[in-house]
């Protein structure tokens, strides 16, 4: 993959990325954001500023043609990763604008982007994506809220649309809305604008987190909106406007969740630099660093390094992805949670209290795993498709995809990719033996080899972000924590963990559903390469070491990989 520059160019970024840094610097304080967390209170001022001329967030999604910048996902992601490392409720209602426009984005008129686009750029208009539905949930198939045509002397004048949606961001705050109804046609999207008869919004939700969100419930009674408020002009498009940017959105949310991970482990971390426990600090014993940090740090580069590919590939126009976008959504979000949750437990007692920083990251983290479609939606999402994938290849599609990395073994021999490998062809093997056994029609099989699809992908894009960035190739807009000692060093602790859990996981799940016999179970083990993923465990405590020793900045790191 060689890198390309859609959207902003790299100092336009890191420019845009800085300001919204410094506008947090100085009008979002910890002490401000607990406070109104502890309120339950969307700071809408600060949401307007921060979507209107104070800051401009929203010129970077809508294209230059209306007045923006023209970002790509690329921009977008990073973008989102900042903001989620701020606060991810200030995030949610800041991108909501973004979501809410999509439709509009995506399948509106020439005229309807002209004229919508250019407000929310102008204006800072507030949008709110209306899909989510008390009985339907995340199944926009099944919506009720209908839209009924309106006619005057044979032509179609407008619609009354009735309903209910539930969990919106920026529910009550927002001026324009994009609502999802069932047409005569079929599923379509309207727009309709706050104040409107019959239109309203609940109390605010009274949240587990990202309390800074607006999220209610809207109501539709007869809402009357011209025809010229069907997006798209036809009937019948909605869920096909919708499907077309999973993957972009998704993408977004794995970024939230990459960014709150880091902002609890980025809490952390100093923390036990200085937290004194049996006459040493704690970031020098291996049963916090090795056990809080490290995996933690290595689960979400993981995420990075996969939402790094995809959203290059959506830039160079391979279009929606929306599998990739739920293994990107699946992975870093779980990482996110997990990260925060390892942090609460890295600071003991202070990490458990409403005055420090992690206990709300952790509770705000915890939404990425849900909207936007949950982890096991995620889960099902992904092995449906690769499913697929398996039996087009005649079980060849994993295996084929090991000997890609066997072959950057070859050039690049420190990134891991030879065990990835080996997760790779285990994982084959897995999805063969559900083949044989029948063993999908378990549903709980289907949605763990989900999961072991999502953590093999995800290794294999750590591998070779690891490898472009020892040969400068990285994307010139992408996030440089690690060096390329430090990057392959996770990339090998990634791997090994992928491995161990694929094979190993893989071998429950078939004996558990039934798929292995006694008889069957030594070549079974033997085909999974278990002996040679056990192997590639050496030298794993020491990658954690040099890990943790980069992390606390420890002038020995060099040395000790060398050494």
């Amino acid at each position: 993959m060689t890198a390309t520059v859609t959207g902003l160019d790299e100092t336009t970024l890191e420019l845009s990325l800085k300001s919204i840094k410094g506008f947090a610097k100085d009008r979002l304080p910890d002490q401000k954001l607990i406070a109104w967390d502890e309120r339950d209170e969307c700071p809408i001022e600060i949401v307007r500023g921060m979507c209107g001329a104070e800051l401009g967030i929203q010129l970077l999604f809508i294209p230059e043609a209306f007045g923006g910048m023209g970002g790509g996902a690329f921009d977008m992601y990073r973008v989102c990763e900042e903001m989620a490392r701020i606060d991810l409720g200030i995030a949610t209602s800041v991108l909501a604008t973004f979501l809410g426009s999509d439709p509009i984005n995506v399948g509106a008129t020439p005229e309807q982007k002209k004229h919508w686009l250019t407000r929310i750029a102008e204006e800072g208009l507030l949008f709110a994506y209306g899909a989510t539905e008390p009985a339907a949930g995340s199944d926009l198939a099944a919506l009720r809220t209908r839209a009924e045509r309106v006619i005057e002397d044979g032509r179609i004048i407008g619609y009354r649309i009735s309903g209910s949606k539930q969990w919106i961001s920026n529910g009550g705050v927002a001026d324009a809305y994009s609502i999802l109804a069932n047409a005569p046609g079929g599923p379509s999207w309207f727009i309709v604008e706050k104040g409107a008869p019959g239109f309203s919004q609940g109390k605010p939700e009274d949240k587990h987190g990202i309390r800074l969100s607006n999220t209610a419930a809207l109501s539709l009674d007869e809402v009357y909106v011209d025809a010229d408020r069907l997006i798209g002009g036809e009937e019948g498009l909605g869920l096909i406007q919708a499907q077309a940017v999973f993957g972009y959105t998704r993408l977004t949310v794995a970024a939230f969740g990459l960014g709150g991970g880091w902002a609890a482990l980025d809490r952390a971390i100093p923390y036990s630099t200085d937290r004194i426990q049996a006459g040493s600090p704690l970031s020098e014993k291996q049963g916090y660093t090795h056990k809080l940090i490290v995996p933690h740090v290595a689960h979400l580069e993981a995420g990075r390094a996969f939402i790094e590919e995809i959203a290059e590939r959506i830039d160079a126009g391979e279009g929606s992805l929306n599998t990739e976008g739920a293994i990107a959504k699946y992975l870093a979000t779980e990482a996110g949670n997990l990260a925060a949750d390892a942090s609460i437990q890295a600071l003991g007692g202070y990490g458990y209290t409403h005055e420090f920083m992690i206990e709300k990251i952790k509770r705000d983290v915890r939404i990425t795993t849900i909207y936007e479609g949950t982890s096991e939606i995620m889960e099902m999402t992904i092995s449906r498709d690769r499913w697929q994938l398996h039996l087009k290849t005649r079980g060849q599609h994993y295996h084929e995809q090991a000997r890609t990395l066997e072959a950057l073994h070859a050039r690049h021999p420190d990134v891991g990719a030879n065990t990835v490998a080996l997760a790779l062809h285990a994982l084959a093997e897995v999805m063969e033996k559900a083949r044989l056994g029948r063993l999908t029609r378990y549903q709980h099989v289907l949605l763990r080899l989900g999961e072991l699809i999502a953590h093999a992908e995800c290794a294999a894009s750590l591998c070779r972000r690891a490898a472009r960035l020892s040969e400068g190739k990285l994307h010139e807009k992408a996030h440089r924590r690690f060096g390329a000692k430090a990057l392959a060093a996770l990339s090998r602790v990634f791997a090994r963990e992928t491995a161990g859990k694929v094979a190993d996981e893989g071998l429950r799940l078939a004996v558990g559903a039934g798929g292995v016999s006694d008889t069957e179970m030594p070549a079974f083990e033997a085909a999974l390469g278990l002996p040679a993923i056990h192997r590639a465990q050496a030298g794993l405590i020491r990658d954690m070491d040099y890990i943790a020793d980069v992390l606390y900045g420890r002038a020995e790191a060099a040395a000790k990989l060398s050494a």
